[in-house]
């Protein structure tokens, strides 16, 4: 979450007439996160977070987001869905962006997560995956394995300017990903950015899943390596938890099942998502507005994690 668009007091006073959703009594920018502007608004009824869409996020992908989270919702999954208003409207302009109005969740998000926090956030993986056993919408992978060669090539030599000799370490390191990827795994739709700050919680419980804004439908394991890199690692990447790594695996595999050829494929699957983070941080390092209300993240972080993974293989996940 972010703020990049500015909306005046006035002009949200005006979308909330829209909907059933009360009278505005305030209104706060979110800034943690970096894709798109968020609010915490306040009404006379209740609570509710209002997202702009932006950067990375197309229009023309937002009714499978809708879709996604009405259908898990329907399945009594944790999820905030979109709010339509009296003409049965979810998705709206706002600023010049599209733009939602979405039920609020109790909970926080953890920063150093425990083993139990891992294993229920592990287990809710597990179970949102069999709610979307029957999704048949789909949406590629706009940050897939295809997009991260491009992506490259546009930092380019400016990695450098991050740690000397950076662009050469990642692209051996892509080529050698890209090389080993597998094939024939199963596929469905996937949060793909299932960060604990996307995971609320109350203490131990899971309360909340959020921020689909990734989703799309790909390699199922991907989800699961996505995730244990962003939770079994310390914030810089240093070192593998591997109490928290256990946990999360355990969640998952109790909820949900993990195939021999998933689970064989995961030191590759991580190490891609490695690679996909790590680039799409070391972008947005270079290239956010010194301005923006946002806070970057450290892509030396994920290449951290990439070369764990590239050390332990298999053992990562035991």
């Amino acid at each position: 979450m972010a703020v990049y668009t500015r909306v005046p007091t006035e002009t949200l006073r005006d979308f909330l007439t829209r909907f059933d959703a009360g009278e505005l009594r305030s209104a706060k920018g979110i800034a943690e996160g970096v894709e798109n502007s968020n609010y915490l608004v306040d009404t006379t009824t209740g609570r509710f977070i209002l997202t702009l869409y932006e950067k990375r996020v197309s229009a023309e992908d937002l009714p499978f987001f809708m879709a996604l989270l009405d259908h898990l919702a329907a399945r009594d999954q944790p999820v905030p869905p979109a709010i339509a208003d009296r003409a049965g409207r979810e998705i709206h302009e706002l600023a010049g962006r599209p733009a939602c109005l979405i039920r609020f969740l109790p909970g926080v998000s953890v920063t150093r997560p425990t083993p139990a926090q891992a294993r229920s956030a592990g287990a809710a993986l597990g179970r949102m995956h069999a709610a979307l056993g029957d999704f048949d919408r789909v949406r590629p992978n706009s940050m897939g394995l295809e997009s991260w060669r491009p992506l490259l090539d546009r930092c380019g030599g400016d990695l450098d300017r991050i740690a000397p000799d950076l662009f050469a370490r990642i692209d051996t390191a892509l080529a050698q990903v890209t090389a080993a990827w597998p094939a024939g795994l199963p596929r469905s739709a996937i949060h793909a950015d299932l960060f604990p700050d996307n995971v609320l919680m109350l203490g131990d419980e899971v309360t909340g899943l959020i921020d689909f804004y990734f989703a799309c439908t790909d390699l199922r394991a991907l989800d699961l390596a996505i995730m244990h890199g962003a939770w079994a690692f310390d914030d810089a990447g240093r070192t593998l938890e591997r109490d928290v790594s256990h946990a999360l695996m355990a969640g998952y595999a109790e909820a949900f099942g993990l195939r021999d050829d998933e689970r064989a494929a995961l030191p590759v699957l991580a190490r891609g998502a490695c690679i996909r983070f790590f680039l799409t941080r070391a972008w947005d390092w270079l290239n956010t507005p010194a301005d923006a209300m946002v806070t970057r993240k450290d892509p030396l972080a994920y290449l951290r994690r990439l070369e764990i993974y590239e050390r332990l293989g298999e053992e990562a996940f035991a």
